[in-house]
């Protein structure tokens, strides 16, 4: 058995890793950047070594430092998690080379699996089904668009190197297609260094399936059963869940089989995931499942499938890399019950999910629930990474029970001030839809502003912070003064009793009627400091009594677009004094390798340009200014 194990990579990945690690007593080692010198990641671990300045090109990114570390502190293999390297062939080769374990496939399976197109060709000699489409070399803009009036549109743009939703474009129209195509390639280019791409058919109601699936040394493969992660934003999954609701013995026996038949047409070893595209217009059949790309690595999402399973995948992938067969054989694997996994991201929905990095002042979870997270209160959300603040898995005997426990764990705790998609989390588990099961990639994009919207503090909200505010003044009185009761409440000297009681949430102003703050609304509070928490449908909000402006709080109402984040403006598409309509994009901002189109709030001209292309800008810099239309 492995004895010393780094970590390459950061967040919570890393601190699921140490966790397991270090019930197997395995001594464990942390990499970190300037910007996680103080991380969760780097006190959990045994030991941790710096490794470079925050850009994760500069740190994280770099294998040889990795390997230097790993030496250095005599480790003895090295788990890559998931993200970074964890897919790089040429790194998990150099790791080999230099002596060490390493945690994952070999290097020709993650070549073989690590470029869509070679994938598939891959997969249709290995008879496992795949999506119609175009596989080839040539790049040439004008026949790519041919070959996607011939597919038939809606067509998919994807990257070959790509994953992570990134590198990816669904095109409606031919009209549309040249600047999909060059903002893919972009994207792709930035994210993977490469800017190949494959044209799919897109499907009309499209269900994202994948199933867990793992190998050892000695050939054996097993699954582990099937997950859901159909509910998506812009090909980035939000909710995950196993198993997949509708999927009948008949089906799942038909995919996990062809899964394991793709493990075994590239010899893996280790944990890895098979996705498929299904078209769930006439529900979940085995003829119109197929394969889309192997993920040769540990998901983001595995926990769904070690609730269900009672499997420890990271326990799994320390035994094989130790030479160890698999723990299970496949008739000794089970379902039992359901799991699903929503991920809480700082975010803003109400500004097209744009990253919301900065402070976590504030941080309570459910810890009744499994919470996978490397955020404590008082941590940073950094720029320089994804903003994940922890993943929360629920499991119940059934899907509704799973999807309650899920709802209650967000409706439980809050994590502030600045902005996350905790409501939005919510919101997307309270849909009819959602909750009947009938799901596809396009829900959460049709329900559109209906989820993405913070709610106003409603009338049952306000009256609850008012009753704790309220409780807390006379909780104060009756300190200073015994006599004190409520019938004197709101009394002043010379003056009319003051009957309201006001308070602030992210700069606006509330007023509650005092009597209204004697009945109790059912809803729960928190104080903290001098600030009073109430948690409504997943949506936390922070009241004051004192004014202060919110982390969300910002200008576009008045015209001003202002850069949510640092980042380069890759594209500017008005000049000054053109006339613009609500919803028109403005530029394009790169920031976190992703890239986040900033469009006008209402019809007007644009009254001052203040970004080029190529500019580096800073948080809150003033990109462009609109003036209404008269």
């Amino acid at each position: 058995m492995i004895s010393s194990l780094l970590i390459a990579n950061r967040g919570e990945i890393a601190c699921r890793i140490i966790r397991t690690a270090r019930a197997m007593g395995i001594r464990t080692v942390a990499v970190y950047s300037d910007a996680d010198a103080k991380a969760l990641h780097v006190r959990s671990a045994d030991e941790a070594v710096h490794i470079g300045p925050s850009p994760s090109r500069e740190s994280y990114l770099v294998g040889e430092k990795i390997i230097a570390a790993a030496k250095a502190t005599g480790a003895e293999a090295i788990h890559p998690g998931y993200g970074f390297l964890s897919e790089n062939a040429e790194f998990a080769e150099a790791v080999i080379d230099a002596g060490l374990i390493w945690v994952g496939p070999k290097p020709d399976s993650i070549r073989a699996m690590g470029l869509k197109d070679a994938a598939k060709k891959l997969m249709d000699a290995a008879g496992v089904p795949t999506t119609p489409g175009y596989l080839g070399d040539n790049q040439d803009p004008d026949f790519l668009a041919e070959q996607a009036a011939t597919i038939g549109y809606p067509v998919l743009i994807k990257a070959v190197a790509g994953g992570g939703g990134k590198g990816m474009r669904k095109v409606d129209a031919a009209a549309d297609f040249a600047d999909a195509l060059i903002s893919c390639k972009r994207e792709a280019a930035a994210s993977f260094g490469n800017d190949v791409v494959l044209l799919e058919k897109w499907i009309e109601s499209p269900r994202h399936i994948e199933v867990q699936v793992f190998g050892d040394a000695l050939g054996n493969v097993v699954h582990l059963f099937e997950r859901d992660c159909s509910l998506q934003r812009r090909h980035q999954k939000v909710i995950e869940e196993a198993p997949a609701p509708g999927m009948d013995e008949a089906t799942r026996e038909a995919v996990c089989g062809a899964a394991v038949r793709a493990a075994k047409a590239v010899d893996y070893q280790g944990a890895g995931t098979i996705e498929f595209i299904a078209d769930g217009s006439e529900g979940l059949r085995a003829d119109r499942i197929w394969f889309m790309e192997m993920n040769t690595r540990l998901q983001v999402e595995h926990p769904v499938t070690e609730e269900i399973t009672g499997v420890d995948l990271v326990e799994w992938q320390l035994r094989v890399a130790s030479g160890e067969p698999i723990p299970l054989k496949q008739e000794e694997l089970s379902i039992n019950g359901w799991a699903m996994e929503a991920r809480l991201y700082a975010e803003d929905p109400a500004k097209g999910f744009l990253p919301s990095p900065g402070l976590v002042e504030h941080l309570l979870f459910d810890y009744d629930a499994r919470i996978d997270s490397a955020v404590v209160e008082g941590d940073r959300v950094s720029t320089f990474y994804d903003p994940m603040i922890a993943k929360l898995i629920a499991r119940g005997d059934t899907r509704e029970e799973a999807r309650q426990s899920l709802m209650d764990t967000l409706n439980s705790g809050y994590v502030g001030r600045l902005r996350t998609n905790k409501g939005f989390l919510f919101r997307c588990l309270a849909l009819d839809a959602f909750a009947s099961g009938e799901i596809d990639t396009g829900l959460i994009g049709r329900c559109g502003e209906e989820l993405a919207a913070r709610p106003v503090p409603n009338d049952l909200v306000l009256q609850t912070a008012g009753r704790r505010f309220r409780q807390e003044q006379l909780e104060w009185y009756n300190f200073v003064d015994s006599t004190h009761n409520e019938e004197n409440f709101g009394f002043r000297l010379n003056a009319p009793a003051q009957n309201t009681l006001s308070f602030y949430e992210d700069g606006v102003r509330y007023d509650c009627l005092a009597k209204n703050a004697d009945t109790s609304t059912g809803l729960s509070s928190n104080l903290k400091g001098d600030l009073v928490i109430v948690t409504d449908q997943g949506e936390s909000y922070f009241f004051s009594q004192r004014s202060t402006v919110g982390a969300g709080a910002g200008a576009a109402s008045s015209g001003s677009i202002l850069s949510p984040m640092p980042g380069k403006v890759i594209a500017v598409d008005v000049a000054a004094g053109q006339a613009v309509t609500k919803g028109q994009k403005l530029l394009t901002l790169e920031a976190m390798k992703m890239e986040h189109s900033l469009v006008a709030p209402f019809d007007g001209v644009v009254a001052e340009l203040n970004a080029s292309e190529g500019a580096q800008v800073q948080v809150e810099a003033l990109l462009v200014r609109i003036e209404a239309a008269e």
